[in-house]
């Protein structure tokens, strides 16, 4: 069965320039149960985690930080979001389901969290919309329990996976593989283990070109037992913050590449939304919809 994270959404109470970014995440849930794609039993929501489950891979002045709301301006103004408890609670809540998911991943090959993919969280800060970095945290809550030896984490999302490159930097038992625009936030790449930094423009055909000309060799090379993959949809020509030219084909044939050879590898899966910011938010909802519908079709 399909295991999908779902936390509640206080977008309501955001201010309203600040709404955008959250609001996809309830409509996500409504899209997919509406078409039929999964029905309420796949859905559950992650309870609120042992504060310790990610000190590492965050330092833990930075989580009492957070917990405490003690963040300077700078540092509010950094994550892109207004300081609130109960945004501080949901961030707990988002990275416990990206763990819960790993467990059911291990269980039934594949899991998703409907929303997650925070990239740009760092061990000691939070940016660009990320104020704890899900994936980084699962990986090593994963390689602490000895339930994984070797992950592997594809980060197709526009923007370089900055923060879960610097997390992981000295880590060698963590592959981070960011294929991402070359032009696009944050203007300080770090260095993942591969990049793929991509010039502007750049649309399905060379794109899914270059990406299976990589993945089947890389997965080969890393030897990877479980594979966190980050599925932000800001890839898309309409999105207004990417640089790139995907069409709705083109996105959901990168997540069938990524999902198929997964599969072929017997390899445990977790997906996190990641970005997405066209005009239309229909279009951000049936570009993460092709995802889902991939993952059913193709596990089960």
């Amino acid at each position: 069965m399909l295991k999908i994270s779902f936390a509640p959404c206080y977008h309501h109470e955001l201010p309203e320039g600040h709404r955008f970014p959250m609001i996809k995440y309830s409509l996500l849930h409504d899209q997919l149960l509406y078409e039929g794609v999964v029905s309420e039993e796949n859905f559950f929501e992650p309870a609120y985690p042992n504060l310790s489950f990610c000190i590492p891979p965050h330092d833990k002045v930075y989580v009492e930080k957070l917990l405490n709301l003690d963040l300077t301006p700078l540092e509010i103004r950094k994550t892109g979001f207004p300081l609130s408890e109960k945004l501080i609670y949901r961030e707990f809540i988002i990275t416990n389901g990206t763990v819960e998911c790993s467990y059911y991943a291990l269980k039934y090959g594949i899991a998703m969290n409907i929303a997650g993919g925070t990239h740009h969280s760092f061990p000691d800060r939070g940016e660009g919309f990320c104020l704890l970095n899900d994936q980084a945290v699962a990986a090593t809550v994963l390689l602490k329990e000895g339930r994984a030896e070797k992950i592997l984490i594809i980060d197709l999302d526009v923007h370089q996976g900055d923060g879960t490159a610097k997390i992981f930097e000295h880590e060698n038992k963590v592959f981070t593989f960011s294929m991402h625009g070359a032009t696009n936030y944050p203007a300080r790449k770090e260095k993942s283990d591969l990049d793929i930094p991509l010039p502007d423009k750049t649309g399905d055909s060379e794109y899914l070109k270059i990406l299976n000309d990589t993945l089947p060799g890389l997965i080969k090379k890393v030897k990877p037992d479980f594979v966190f993959y980050q599925a932000g949809v800001d890839v898309l020509k309409t999105d207004k913050l990417g640089k790139l030219s995907l069409t709705q084909e083109g996105c959901k044939e990168r997540d069938r590449i990524v999902l198929t050879a997964c599969k072929a590898g017997n390899l445990p899966v977790v997906i996190s939304m990641g970005g997405g910011y066209s005009e239309n938010i229909r279009d951000i909802l049936n570009a993460h919809c092709n995802t889902f519908k991939l993952a059913q079709e193709i596990f089960f």
